[in-house]
């Protein structure tokens, strides 16, 4: 889509925040910054969109413990809670460590993206974003990636037992691979699952192989591409249009969940591809319109991955904007500049969207690796045939 050109579908936009989120903090040395989530707010806010008729902000509400058991296991819950008392150990083998709290913090996230996921199937909204969403890595009895619960699936649970929902379509385009997501929901036909990530050869977890397309029932419905190191906007957007919208017209969910991280922005320093805010912005553009077309607007957008704070805000931002179709001036107000630079002592970023001399180009390797990936998957998927 044409930038500065919005779609003439619309529909009702919730944003799903308040400051309690920013207690999901594992310290000021791990790389999961929860400011990041206020500066996107705060981005949003400064820009209009908030002030659009058509976006409404509400408060998180927790999640109970018998909604997380709807995806975890009670031992691994407990777990949890008994770790959140003191604040020590680790809840998985590494890098996602517990911290004073992190039980209650962790609820507050998982209710949000339930309150979303509600709020949009009762028809109180056409759309909802949770930015403190997306949390794909925790697996049923144990965390992974800084991912506590993995609300995602929690909801996807909720999706089925509230709702009856027999076609959830999940689609993740964090760096990383949605492995929680996709393992937990392997042989559900329930659940299609769409995931863009850096090739697991190369970046944590190691999983999203196109050779990994579910069993059973639901094989071929697990779709992942696996990209190399430096794939750019052009590499990637002629991957995510071949395939996207081939899946939606042919499985036709009843909801659209997207999985929003900002780490394959070109900056972020934990992953290896090179996309613009300008890609993320058509991503969301296009999402929006299959989900108008095939299912009357449900659409549930995350948050996820995201370590470059400015551009974290501004992808996000971008993706509040596209699912709302409110427009907006690219150039970053001088309000947020100025709460930018006095928390971070560095220049904040001019505009909401890449210009064009800093958008990188794919090398042919990376426009290379797509064509295979994408006849591969063709090969395996009936959907894309």
């Amino acid at each position: 889509m044409l930038q500065g050109v919005t779609s003439p579908l619309s529909g009702k936009t919730v944003l799903v925040y308040d400051d309690t989120l920013l207690s999901y903090d594992f310290g000021p040395h791990h790389p999961l910054k929860p400011i990041r989530l206020k500066l996107a707010v705060e981005l949003s806010k400064s820009i209009g969109v908030l002030k659009s008729s058509k976006v409404s902000l509400v408060e998180p509400s927790k999640a109970d413990v018998e909604q997380i058991l709807l995806f975890h296991t009670r031992e691994y819950v407990n777990l949890v809670e008994r770790s959140s008392m003191t604040g020590r150990g680790l809840l998985d083998q590494g890098d996602t460590p517990a911290f004073k709290g992190c039980f209650e913090s962790s609820k507050l996230y998982v209710g949000g993206s339930i309150q979303a996921s509600d709020l949009v199937m009762q028809g109180k909204a056409n759309h909802a974003f949770n930015p403190a969403g997306g949390l794909h890595h925790a697996h049923h009895d144990r965390a992974s990636g800084f991912c506590i619960f993995n609300d995602a699936a929690v909801v996807i649970s909720h999706l089925k037992r509230n709702y009856h929902t027999k076609r959830i379509l999940y689609l993740d385009v964090d760096a990383h691979h949605g492995d929680g997501v996709m393992y937990g929901f392997y042989s559900d036909p329930s659940v299609a699952d769409i995931d863009f990530h850096e090739d697991g050869k190369y970046l944590f977890p190691g999983t999203g192989f196109t050779h990994e397309v579910g069993e059973g029932e639901a094989e071929g419905l697990k779709i992942n591409v696996p990209l190399l190191p430096l794939t750019a906007d052009e590499a990637y957007l002629a991957a995510f249009r071949e395939i996207v919208p081939r899946i939606v017209r042919s499985y036709r969910p009843e909801i659209i969940l997207m999985q929003c991280g900002a780490d394959s922005h070109f900056d972020d320093g934990l992953a290896n591809l090179c996309l613009s805010t300008n890609c993320y912005e058509e991503m969301v553009h296009l999402t929006h319109d299959l989900a108008h077309e095939i299912c009357s607007g449900r659409l549930l957008l995350f948050g996820g991955g995201g370590y470059s704070l400015g551009s974290v805000a501004r992808c996000w931002t971008l993706a509040l904007a596209a699912m709302a179709d409110v427009e907006f001036e690219n150039k970053i107000p001088q309000a947020w500049a100025e709460l930018y630079e006095s928390l971070f002592k560095e220049e904040a970023p001019e505009n909401l969207r890449d210009p064009a001399h800093h958008i990188r180009k794919s090398p042919e390797v990376s426009l290379e690796n797509v064509k295979r990936v994408l006849a591969e998957l063709k090969a395996t998927i009936p959907m894309l045939r």
